[in-house]
């Protein structure tokens, strides 16, 4: 049995969305999450940035001495995981492949849409992914620079974000499924089911992951003790109160650190 902990990378808080579907997945793995707040946000952020974020976090995690790797972070994955997936011999999983999987079986969804950074509709990668995954699927895609920041503030439930996410919606309303391409956009579903016709998916590609980090993990570890460590490369922001409502429990085991 490997007794190693799950990795965990995102540029701030909203990869913990992604760690509260791996741990429903794994009750009793340890976890390292490593919020890169410094650098935060990264949609914004050139491609040779994020691949250098991207690439330092993977390290720092390997150092740790974790066995899987987790990018939860829809622009890291967009821009930065084919460089490092051919760099590292590690197990590394975004949030694309899981999610264009999961649509291909799907035969209720043909015309998606897909809400992201601007980064990671400027790379395109989602939008090719899908269009490759499944023949005819129709692609929408919208960058919404907004979000991010407004739930890294705790602003997701407010008449601010409500406008927003309206103005972002404003053409995808006649799509069968929406993918919530940022890991930060979880933290404002309520908004987006009012703000979409019932009829669409609300789709969470961090459930999706943590089922694909299930098949990735053969020999799951449920003796350890379901440790949580969180790494942040800068304190100074508003992570731990975030943090705390998104897992509804305090967080004592947060360091800082340089990478």
């Amino acid at each position: 049995m490997d007794i190693r902990p799950i990795g965990m990378f995102d540029s701030g808080v909203g990869g913990l969305t992604v760690y509260k579907e791996v741990r429903n997945m794994f009750p009793n793995e340890n976890i390292v999450y490593l919020g890169d707040t410094k650098n935060f946000p990264y949609g914004p952020k050139s491609r040779d940035n994020i691949i250098s974020y991207t690439k330092q976090g993977i390290e720092f995690l390997i150092s740790k001495d974790v066995r899987a790797i987790v990018i939860a972070c829809g622009t890291a994955t967009s821009q930065a995981i084919d460089v490092v997936k051919d760099l590292y011999s590690i197990p590394i999983i975004g949030m694309i492949e899981p999610t264009c999987n999961y649509i291909s079986t799907s035969s209720n969804i043909s015309k998606v849409g897909v809400l992201a950074t601007e980064g990671s509709i400027k790379s395109g990668s989602w939008q090719s992914s899908l269009s490759m995954c499944k023949h005819g699927l129709i692609v929408k895609s919208r960058a919404c620079p907004l979000l991010a920041p407004m739930a890294e503030e705790g602003w997701t439930d407010n008449e601010i974000a409500r406008l927003s996410i309206r103005k972002y919606l404003a053409d995808m309303t006649d799509v069968d499924a929406l993918i919530l391409g940022c890991t930060h956009y979880p933290l404002f579903t309520n908004i987006f089911k009012t703000e979409m016709p019932s009829s669409c998916e609300i789709i969470n590609p961090g459930k999706l992951v943590a089922k694909k980090l299930k098949s990735e993990l053969s020999d799951s570890n449920d003796t350890a003790s379901g440790n949580l460590e969180i790494f942040l490369t800068d304190s100074e922001c508003n992570f731990v109160n975030v943090a705390k409502k998104i897992l509804d429990k305090d967080l004592y085991s947060i360091k800082q650190i340089s990478i």
